[in-house]
């Protein structure tokens, strides 16, 4: 069995340095800065689309210097203002002893995500770390899950996606991989069911009893 893993709100609660960091960006660029409340939604799904969104009234070049901004912020100190869910180690370690191959699917920059898992000490949990580039290829989930299944050569219904949001659930359905979602991250059990999921999780502690199920 294969598990394809998403970081932002499934390993790790990074919400504080995301929010902190597009905060940074927006009072950057001389925008008004929004309560943390309001950026909570932008979490998880790729940044550049968050920006367009935030930034309706500019081109998509400045969307490309508020990711600037924000990447400034996140490179020195916003990728570590971040916290491992409890029980997302044993959980792991159980996945690993059941005999599952762990592979993280990010639409976080490949060399953040790195960085992250070195500094959090769970990477060696994991078989490959996958991620987009920082010139924006792979952002989308449904393209990341293509290339994971791809470059691991692993079999679309031998493989479940475990995420927090809808694009995680999109992304496996569109790639005939089993989406499972869960429900600790930044998405609501509405935003799942109706992406598709096929199963909801309420625990960190869940994830290590994950069925092997090998129908997508």
């Amino acid at each position: 069995m294969n598990v394809l893993v998403d970081l932002d709100g499934t390993l790790t609660d990074s919400r504080p340095g995301i929010v902190a960091c597009i905060q940074h960006a927006l009072g950057t660029l001389g925008y008004a800065v929004p309560e943390a409340s309001a950026l909570v939604k932008y979490v998880g799904p790729p940044l550049h689309a968050a920006f367009r969104e935030l930034l309706p009234d500019h081109d998509d070049a400045y969307a490309h210097r508020a990711l600037a901004a924000y990447r400034e912020r996140f490179t020195a100190i916003g990728m570590f203002e971040n916290s491992v869910y409890a029980g997302i180690p044993p959980a792991l370690e159980l996945l690993r002893n059941r005999g599952a191959r762990l592979f993280v699917a990010t639409s976080k920059p490949r060399v953040f995500a790195q960085r992250i898992l070195d500094h959090f000490e769970l990477k060696n949990y994991f078989d490959a770390v996958y991620g987009s580039e920082l010139d924006g290829r792979l952002t989308d989930k449904v393209d990341l899950i293509a290339y994971v299944l791809s470059s691991a050569q692993l079999q679309p219904t031998h493989t479940t996606m475990v995420g927090d949001r809808l694009h995680d659930v999109v992304g496996a359905i569109k790639n005939g991989v089993r989406p499972v979602g869960v429900l600790w991250g930044y998405g609501s059990r509405e935003e799942l069911l109706s992406a598709g999921a096929a199963t909801l999780l309420n625990a960190p502690s869940e994830l290590g009893h994950l069925a092997f199920n090998d129908a997508p």
